[in-house]
């Protein structure tokens, strides 16, 4: 059953996955020091990502832009290559655990579609990305020890300007906060670890959408049926609020059930924290409902890309309320699951929606974990957002976890989205939208209500500036 299958993902590792890893770290490592002079470890770190491509197409350029680096002769469009290779090899992963996952499950997944060969082509350089671009290029020759205040700084203009042009919004987002985490990790030496994999990410993400790529997705359509809901992954930021709901779609022609994802996402200050940051969701009153009382939802012709569904709260209407857990254990075994796009393939992304049934067990490290049939899998407590009921304690009491399936660190992690636990001798369940229409736990309701409406007063005060 699913216990046996789940086991089955760390008994062995996909063949080449340890070295493809260590070629990415020796590289994020020579990110770290940065380009302008290149050690011979570094060198050598780059010569090996052009060997990891050797074979492909992209053989040919990457041998060429690690030339450049090690000569010193490195410019914008060979850094694009180099990220380019980085971003094939971190794929290549990607595609051979999520391999690995689907073979382990027995879930089926479509074929990617790439988008029409007519489609529009990518705009020109703008400023916006030129700024962006030679921004970029400064960095990574600093590296992240060589960055200060005055060359960080410099990623406000390229930010301003990229934000002025709408289609490059994600990009300016992106180079704001990667200055603003470098900023606030200065200053980076070697006796003070960086998150190297993070950095280089976000910088690696940067590098390609300033090159122009564009984040590709499969042929749009438009879907309708019956949305069920599995559990919503909640993402706190300083400067950010997303809710993404994972969701199971039974076609409204038949067929077999497809997995999907619905995202929201509003923008926010660092004040606006906890519980309150579903306020600034108002405007999808259908989703907080489903959410909150755990209904079905019906939708006419929503466009989707892929598993990816853009709500339009016109378009959904209400249903009967739906056990996610019954959801789960009736339907997501025979659900057919997207491909993921180019741009997404990356170890990291990896999140599948399980039902996972055993007892929640602390390991010989005392951290929590569901035992299944003599093995274990580590609980991703870290993730529990504090945004819904869900807490270590509760989940340390489960015994039935949904929730997605990640790979981090070596190693297949459990992110709780929803639990059923025995507590005082009475079986509940807890769900990370429980709050999505106000907090239903009368102790943290009230703990809210000391701490005041941080949302209510914001948009008072705004009000008030808008009037003078």
């Amino acid at each position: 059953m699913l216990a046996a299958q789940l086991t089955q993902l760390d008994d062995d590792a996909p063949a080449g996955l340890a070295e493809a890893l260590a070629v990415v770290d020796a590289v994020d490592d020579s990110l770290t020091r940065g380009l302008a002079r290149l050690s011979e470890p570094d060198a050598a770190a780059w010569t090996a990502l052009a060997t990891a491509v050797d074979g492909t197409p992209l053989a040919e350029r990457t041998a060429e832009a690690v030339r450049a680096a090690t000569t010193g002769a490195l410019t914008e469009e060979h850094l694009a290559v180099l990220v380019g290779a980085r971003a094939a090899l971190l794929g290549a992963v990607h595609d051979a655990l999520l391999d690995r996952l689907d073979t382990a499950l027995h879930r089926s997944r479509g074929p990617w579609l790439a988008a029409p060969s007519d489609a529009a082509p990518a705009p020109g350089v703008t400023p916006a990305l030129a700024g962006a671009r030679a921004w970029l290029h400064e960095l990574t020759l600093a590296g992240w020890q060589g960055a200060d205040h005055e060359l960080l700084s410099g990623a406000a203009g390229p930010v301003e300007a990229a934000l002025a042009e709408p289609a490059q919004r994600r990009l300016a987002v992106l180079l704001d906060g990667l200055a603003a985490e470098l900023r606030a990790g200065l200053p980076v030496t070697a006796a003070t670890p960086a998150p190297a994999r993070r950095w280089a990410d976000l910088w690696a993400r940067a590098v390609l959408l300033a090159a122009g790529a564009t984040t590709e997705t499969a042929p749009a359509e438009t879907v309708s049926g019956r949305l069920l809901p599995l559990g919503v992954d909640v993402h706190e930021h300083d400067t950010a609020f997303q809710a993404q709901l994972h969701a199971l779609l039974e076609p409204a022609g038949g067929g077999p059930g497809r997995l999907v994802r619905v995202t929201v996402v509003a923008a926010k200050v660092a004040t606006i924290v906890g519980p309150a940051g579903w306020r600034l969701l108002e405007a999808y009153p259908v989703l907080l409902k489903a959410l909150a009382e755990r209904r079905a939802v019906t939708v006419t012709d929503l466009p989707a890309h892929g598993a990816d569904l853009h709500w339009v709260e016109e378009r959904a209407v209400l249903g009967d309320p739906a056990d996610p857990f019954a959801t789960a254990r009736v339907l997501l075994a025979g659900a057919t699951a997207s491909a993921t796009p180019p741009l997404q393939r990356h170890p990291a992304a990896l999140a599948e929606p399980v039902l996972v049934e055993g007892r929640v067990v602390r390991d010989d490290d005392g951290e929590p974990v569901v035992a299944l049939d003599g093995r274990t899998i580590p609980l991703a407590v870290d993730r529990l957002p504090a945004a819904g009921p869900l807490t270590p304690a509760l989940v340390g009491a489960a015994t039935a976890c949904l929730g997605l399936l990640r790979w981090d660190d070596g190693r297949w992690l459990l992110q709780p989205l929803a639990v059923r636990a025995t507590v005082k001798r009475q079986t509940v369940e807890a769900h990370n939208g429980d709050w999505a229409c106000g907090i239903t736990d009368p102790k943290a309701a009230k703990a809210e209500a000391r701490a005041g409406d941080a949302v209510a007063v914001l948009r008072e005060r705004a009000g008030r500036l808008l009037r003078r």
